[in-house]
């Protein structure tokens, strides 16, 4: 079992120049009710480290986890549907494509789709202007607790096909049940080091 990662919440800020420097940094984007804010907890093994809501568009900000042993993470805003009013919501595109373009030391993003109903539209368009940008990439499907095991090995590959992957490339997750939070771990630390 790979040890939860040792994260501490530093800040949330509205700007990329608000943000201290990083020697290396993940992301985490997605839709606004994908999992993000639970999946950083679980890989925490923390239940109130990031803030969760069932409300979409908590992650109004950049949120900025820093790592024990090095590195920092960074819940960005979901895209999609959002609880906020429109005028806020706009603010979030510029504000997440200037930290993709130019946060030094971004090492990876990591793009969280929603496994029980698969990639969306917005997340194929996201996957499409990371590689447009040449942004390195991993893919994680969130959760995998709610495919019925039955359909599990189906659904992989549906997922992988929509996204223009190989079913390995994709890492498969729940952080309601730990599914796969052990593997997500070891790949950030590889990530981070």
């Amino acid at each position: 079992m790979a040890a939860p990662l040792q994260l501490t919440f530093v800040m949330s800020a509205r700007s990329l120049t608000d943000l201290p420097p990083t020697s290396a940094e993940i992301a985490f984007v997605g839709r606004s009710n994908v999992g993000k804010s639970s999946l950083v907890n679980s890989l925490a093994n923390r239940r109130q480290l990031a803030r969760v809501s069932n409300t979409p568009g908590r992650t109004q900000s950049l949120n900025l986890f820093s790592l024990r042993e090095g590195g920092t993470i960074v819940d960005l805003p979901g895209y999609g549907y959002a609880a906020v009013p429109t005028r806020e919501k706009a603010t979030w595109a510029p504000m997440i494509e200037r930290y993709l373009l130019q946060r030094e030391g971004l090492r990876a993003l990591l793009v969280l789709v929603d496994g029980e109903i698969g990639p969306t539209p917005l997340d194929l368009q996201m996957l499409d202007w990371v590689r447009a940008n040449a942004i390195t990439t991993l893919v994680v499907a969130t959760k995998a607790d709610k495919v019925k095991p039955s359909r599990l090995a189906g659904r992989k590959q549906q997922v992988a096909a929509a996204s223009r992957l190989h079913e390995g490339d994709i890492t498969w997750v729940s952080a309601a049940k730990g599914t796969g939070i052990d593997a997500l771990r070891d790949r950030v630390r590889t990530l981070l080091g």
